[in-house]
């Protein structure tokens, strides 16, 4: 596998009083932030609930294997999105979390490690839901902003009617090797919602290629910045703003040692119809995709990922 170069990103001070200045640093796929909210002890105990969780045995992960309400358990090998005919698909392994504490449909169906070994993991999970949400609210805001919208947009149009928002903890192990036939942490893919928010415990092996039309393919490392969230537009929104806001291929390599990182995706409520915004098009620059509701979407992308059986 080709050796990739490093690249520098935005960095989005959440902190900063100039909104607005802020607001037109983001139109790229990818950018950090910082003073985002979210405490650093809160992170260090997600990861460290991850780990400990990632090192049980598998009998007892797959015990918690995600269900129809895509929560819980998916082991290596459970996701496919590359076209390699030898590839096994990715190697890593991961836990969903949604909502909870409501009727919603898409909110239930949670799965919770045994209290009696993981006597924290409820409570810190939630925390960890609860801060990132309202992040990500704050740079939807921005996102509004750039675009020439009122800050509260996505909150006014119903993207939270139905709050979809899951927690994706993620294990990458040390011990599986490049290969050019794509068996590798991640294969290459863009998220499929509207936004994500990622926290990773400082290990390399995140890469970008800012453009996923180009042949062949340039990837360029993300290097880690302490403290900061990377954030990464997805497909979704990429529709809603007719192409003004790009979804970033990307993709994690492996480095010769474990790597755990937390992404927090943020859709729009289930029942919305993504159709182009008025401020994204005109009769010269016409919308390029058709109406369809959030949900149909994105059950039809996870349904196309998840084509292995694991047993």
């Amino acid at each position: 596998m080709a050796a990739a170069r490093r690249l520098d990103l935005p960095v989005v001070d959440l902190a900063s009083a100039d909104l607005r200045a802020a607001a037109k640093s983001i139109r790229q796929g990818f950018f950090y932030v910082i003073n985002h909210g979210i405490e650093r002890a809160l992170l260090e105990r997600v990861l460290a609930e991850s780990r400990k969780f990632f090192e049980r045995p598998m009998e007892e992960k797959m015990a918690l294997r995600k269900n129809s309400s895509h929560r819980g358990y998916t082991a290596p090998y459970s996701e496919k999105v590359d076209d390699f005919p030898n590839s096994r698909g990715d190697s890593k392994e991961t836990f969903y979390i949604g909502l909870t504490g409501d009727d919603n449909l898409q909110n239930n169906g949670n799965q919770w490690p045994s209290e009696e070994c993981f006597p924290s993991w409820k409570k810190t999970m939630m925390s960890y839901h609860a801060n990132a949400f309202a992040t990500g609210k704050k740079i939807l805001s921005l996102i509004a902003l750039s675009l020439d919208l009122d800050a509260e947009f996505f909150e006014k149009n119903g993207a939270f009617e139905i709050p979809t928002a899951v927690l994706r903890l993620l294990h990458y192990t040390g011990d599986v090797n490049a290969s050019e036939d794509g068996n590798i942490g991640a294969a290459a893919h863009s998220d499929y919602g509207m936004l994500t928010l990622l926290a990773t415990d400082g290990t390399p092996g995140l890469q970008i290629c800012r453009e996923k039309d180009r042949h062949p393919q340039l990837w360029e490392d993300v290097h880690h910045i302490d403290g900061s969230l990377i954030v990464n537009i997805g497909d979704l929104l990429e529709r809603w703003t007719n192409c003004v806001f790009r979804s970033t291929l990307h993709r994690v390599v492996p480095v010769g040692k474990d790597r755990y990182s937390v992404a927090f995706f943020i859709d729009p409520s289930p029942n919305l119809v993504i159709q182009c915004m008025e401020s994204c098009c005109n009769e010269a620059y016409p919308p390029r995709f058709p109406p369809i509701k959030s949900g149909d979407y994105l059950e039809e992308r996870l349904n196309s990922t998840y084509k292995l059986t694991t047993v």
